[in-house]
């Protein structure tokens, strides 16, 4: 009895050390996190506060800067708001905070003599609070500071929640672990543990435990009872796990492929989320006699990929591969990724007649240049647009029998290549959800009246439940477009179209890439990266310092003007001579069209006529790599760039920003960005610039290359918290939550 209640005694004290140990590190991470998602909302907020308040600051004390503090002071875990002078006096707070603020903070009092955005925790009226401090600043210089004080006292009462938690699993630990220590010290091992395994072996293939008989004893009792329920324990688990998954859901965690994978399982009560886009997520080529299988190039397959990886579903897209039919089955189908299978890629062929009227002709002469301002006129032939209605209503019909068995499916149609498609989907399967997302800019209503088939366009894209934008501003610029061109009622505030009593939903969502990385497949490669002078080497150069630009080369992404802009860099601080190259991955796209031909050609000539100027014996300011690089071979010049240069013209997000943030986990390197693009508006601590301002671009290099490191590791950071929080789960989750909670009429649809 003794060694029993010893054996006990020890058992309970091991288990109880662990398993505070374990709480202590767990409300040490949940303290340290509820703190970084703290100071993460209070950055937020205030970045979105600046430009108001920075605009009401220079009148001094007004009510309508006190109005502005008084709406956004009264949020869930916001105890106040403040705008403070130079001279750390407040212009305007929160009601309530004058009297238990007796003295101007000190972090908004250091934040002001340092003009830096600075925060601490604090104790304002006995509460325990963070205060976020925000120097303001206007044309005519320091202005004052915007202070966010939160209320932490949510904190302690999760942390407390979490120890009350851990208490209670001690206490039934330390019970059940009594139990079974008593039973297994009291009952003597009396049967051979031969017959033991060979029964637990029968009992794990399949075959019933009462046709062996157990060992004799009261230790295998106990033992008998959880193997022969293993199996059903395992099951449990995957329950259980997605149990888990939906509670992080709830609790507005980080989205990940689990919890993008929970999320539309139960949105879709387990229905097959169907894609149609025009690229195909991955293409068959055949390369001598073997078949190649690459990632075609482009921000649409960066983006979606990981997204059907994660939930599953049908992809529908153009077999442009010349191997791609040699590989699916019967009905054009094969399961993808090759190497680990998580859903189905459905081929539709076109003939050459097809593509060159749909693809190049309408979508990429006429479409394409319209909706990118970058000063090519777009071309509009009836020819091309009579091939347009015919590949869309193919499209229709596959994915009208894709989804023939399956009720209320839910539908993501992707980008101007299927402008048509929602309608002639919703007019056969009016219990369809639609959605599609267009993911290039939306013009103006002058421009887009260019477009003689605009009220075709329009009607199509109204056929969805849903149209999503990468920005606001692309939203205004489609409801006004649809305003004037077609008879319509706009309703502004909740940014619908009401059409013969059907209503269509136009939302922003601005999409991403995946977090970690939209690389993270290539990570796990056993061959060390190459460093800066290897790489470099490799491609007949040396440099100290590395900029990196990667494009699917169009004459929207300011390739040409990023050149110029090296050029005049060299030109303008000599010293980096030898000492900088830009090394330029850009992977041709539709070659067959002229004004495509004719910008490669440009681009051929200008990085000839730069490097002839500058170049010397082993050093070459542009090497041009001119052909598709894969995911692989794009990685290490992410990761050892100093600089990474964006200049689009006009954007609607531009994947390649947030790839290069999503890399860079080392906390160093410099994103140029053109403001023209939707991910300056997310982005703002990259180096926004105007890509057409050659001297602007020149000199962003210079400050690049010079930036402090510590100041590059704080922007990288910053930059990498917004992309982690709104990655390409978050996009795909918020997107579908919106598509299912738009509710249906059929009868108003099939009244159409």
């Amino acid at each position: 009895m003794r060694i029993t209640l010893r054996l006990i005694v020890s058992l309970i004290v091991a288990v109880a050390a662990v398993a505070i140990v374990s709480a202590y590190i767990q409300v040490n991470q949940d303290r340290g996190q509820l703190q970084q998602d703290l100071e993460r909302r209070a950055h937020l907020l205030a970045l979105g506060l600046q430009d108001a308040v920075e605009s009401l600051i220079a009148e001094g004390p007004s009510p309508k800067l006190e109005s502005l503090v008084e709406k956004f002071g009264n949020q869930e875990k916001l105890y106040a708001v403040g705008v403070y002078d130079p001279q750390g006096e407040p212009l305007a707070v929160t009601p309530g905070l004058k009297s238990a603020l007796t003295r101007t903070p000190r972090v908004v009092a250091t934040s002001l003599s340092q003009r830096v955005d600075m925060s601490e925790f604090d104790r304002i009226g006995g509460k325990r609070v963070y205060i976020y401090s925000l120097p303001l600043e206007d044309q005519t210089g320091h202005t004052g500071a915007l202070a966010i004080i939160y209320d932490t006292a949510f904190i302690r009462s999760q942390l407390s929640r979490i120890w009350l938690l851990s208490s209670e699993r001690i206490l039934v630990q330390m019970f059940l672990i009594s139990l079974v220590t008593l039973l297994v010290v009291r009952w003597n091992i009396m049967g051979p543990l031969a017959k033991f395994a060979e029964w637990t072996k029968r009992l794990r293939s399949g075959v019933p435990g009462e046709t062996l008989p157990a060992p004799k004893g009261g230790l295998f009792e106990p033992i008998v009872h959880e193997v022969s329920t293993l199996a059903r324990h395992l099951s449990a688990a995957r329950t259980a796990a997605e149990h888990e998954a939906r509670l992080r859901e709830a609790a507005d965690s980080l989205w990940t492929p689990e919890r993008l994978r929970e999320n539309v399982k139960g949105k879709l009560k387990g229905k097959p989320l169907f894609v149609i886009s025009n690229r195909e997520p991955y293409s068959h080529l055949r390369r001598e006699r073997k078949t190649e299988v690459i990632v075609p190039a482009g921000g649409l397959v960066t983006a979606l990929e990981p997204v059907l990886r994660a939930s599953g579903g049908v992809w529908i897209a153009h077999g442009s591969g010349d191997a791609d039919f040699d590989v699916v089955d019967e009905k054009n189908r094969i399961r993808v990724p090759p190497d680990d299978p998580r859903y189905t890629l459905k081929r539709v062929a076109l003939t050459s007649e097809e593509e060159a009227g749909y693809y190049y002709g309408f979508a990429n002469e006429g479409i394409w240049p319209l909706c990118h301002i970058a000063h090519t006129r777009p071309t509009f032939r009836s020819a091309d647009w009579a091939q347009y209605t015919k590949v869309n209503r193919k499209f229709a019909e596959i994915a009208l029998d894709e989804m023939k068995d399956v009720a209320e499916p839910c539908i993501l149609i992707q980008d101007y290549h299927f402008a048509l498609l929602p309608k002639m989907i919703k007019d056969k399967r009016p219990d369809a959800r639609i959605a599609i997302f267009w993911h290039i800019p939306w013009p103006n209503p002058e421009a887009f009246g260019i477009c003689p088939w605009q009220r075709e366009i329009l009607t199509g894209m109204m056929g969805g439940d849903l149209i999503g934008f990468q920005t606001q501003f692309f939203c205004n610029n489609f409801l006004e477009t649809v305003d004037r061109t077609l008879e319509t009622r706009i309703d502004w505030e909740r940014f619908a179209i009401l059409k013969e009593g059907v209503t269509t939903m136009v939302k922003p969502f601005p999409i991403s890439v995946a977090f970690p990385s939209a690389f993270q497949d290539v990570f796990g490669d056993e061959k060390p990266l190459q460093d800066k002078a290897a790489m470099l080497k490799g491609l007949g150069s040396k440099a100290r310092y590395l900029g990196v630009g990667v494009e699917r080369m169009d004459y929207t992404k300011g390739v040409l003007e990023r050149f110029w802009a090296i050029e005049r860099f060299l030109e303008k601080y000599e010293r980096y001579q030898g000492e900088f190259v830009f090394v330029q991955l850009g992977a041709p796209s539709r070659t067959p069209i002229k004004r495509y031909k004719e910008f490669l050609a440009e681009t051929d000539r200008e990085v000839e006529r730069i490097n002839a100027k500058f170049k010397s014996r082993d050093w070459k300011p542009i090497v041009y790599l001119k052909k598709h690089h894969s995911h692989k071979e794009i990685l290490p010049f992410y990761k050892n760039a100093d600089i990474c240069m964006v200049t689009s013209l006009h954007d609607g997000m531009n994947l390649v920003a947030k790839e290069f943030v999503a890399v860079r986990d080392d906390g160093r390197g410099v994103l140029i960005l053109s403001r023209f693009t939707g991910a300056s508006r997310e982005l703002r601590d990259a180096l926004i610039v105007n890509p057409y301002d050659i001297e602007e671009l020149a000199d962003a290099i210079r400050a690049g290359l010079e930036m402090d490191p510590e100041e590059v590791a704080v922007r990288m950071g910053r930059m990498r918290d917004v992309v982690r929080e709104h990655n390409i789960f978050r996009w795909a989750g918020t997107l579908i939550e919106a598509l299912v909670k738009i509710p249906m009429d059929w009868k108003a649809t099939l009244d159409r």
